[in-house]
């Protein structure tokens, strides 16, 4: 066979593209989520109380006019609660599934949000920087929590508000999501970080820690898509 054969033919065995992350991400796979995300930023739906929880330590740490990052923001629908309780922040988005923010862009406008507010972005695609920033319910179904919080940590000027699985003892799972749109077949890591090595890692980034226990938990394991989750609060704030 001649180089160029040989060449011919891998060009037509090999196929590459850019759409990996949107295929693999299996949050743009399911519509049951997308549109109750449609539904919390258009709020039609009760609050969540992890968003309210949140808010009310935000009211506690952050003064008006501050700037706040919410990391992960699905369609944006925690400006409402910061909005419903007179909470004056700066608040833009970032997250990575495309629908999501697109969804957002749209619905919050007609509460004077302004779409550019809203970011499709990675949080390991992120650079910038905020006063406070917020992420919940996120670094759990990532493969680890060191890059990511790393970022927001570094783009924190004076807090960080995170919920995430915590507890004594690290439990690392990457399983299949029972929970998506007919005929697909993705999986998600089903994390939950130790207590001490996550607080010693944000102490080492200059930040105070302190942990709130989870409201709507109560500080037991959740089940969620089939698997405990050990909701934790851990607020930081800059020394």
């Amino acid at each position: 066979m001649t180089v160029s054969a040989t060449v011919a033919r891998y060009a037509m065995t090999i196929r590459i593209s850019c759409d990996g992350w949107a295929t693999h991400n299996i949050w743009q796979h399911s519509a049951a989520v997308l549109q109750l995300y449609l539904r919390r930023v258009r709020d039609e739906v009760e609050e969540m109380t992890c968003a309210a929880q949140a808010a009310e330590l935000l009211a506690d740490i952050a003064r008006p006019g501050e700037a706040l990052l919410d990391a992960g923001c699905g369609t944006g629908y925690f400006y409402h609660s910061l909005r419903r309780r007179g909470l004056a922040l700066d608040y833009c988005g970032i997250d990575a599934t495309t629908e999501f923010i697109e969804v957002g862009r749209r619905e919050l406008d007609a509460f004077d949000l302004l779409p550019e507010r809203l970011s499709n972005l990675r949080i390991e695609d992120f650079e910038g920087r905020a006063d406070h920033v917020l992420c919940m319910n996120v670094l759990s179904n990532l493969d680890n929590f060191h890059r990511p919080l790393e970022r927001l940590l570094k783009a924190a000027a004076k807090s960080l508000v995170l919920r995430e699985s915590i507890k004594d003892g690290a439990s690392y799972r990457y399983v299949r999501d029972e929970f998506l749109d007919p005929g697909i077949d993705l999986k998600v890591h089903v994390n939950a970080y130790d207590r001490a090595e996550i607080i010693r890692f944000i102490e080492g980034y200059g930040f105070s820690v302190c942990e709130v226990t989870d409201r709507h938990s109560g500080g037991r394991p959740e089940m969620v898509i089939g698997y405990p989750h050990h909701w934790t609060f851990l607020v930081a704030t800059r020394r």
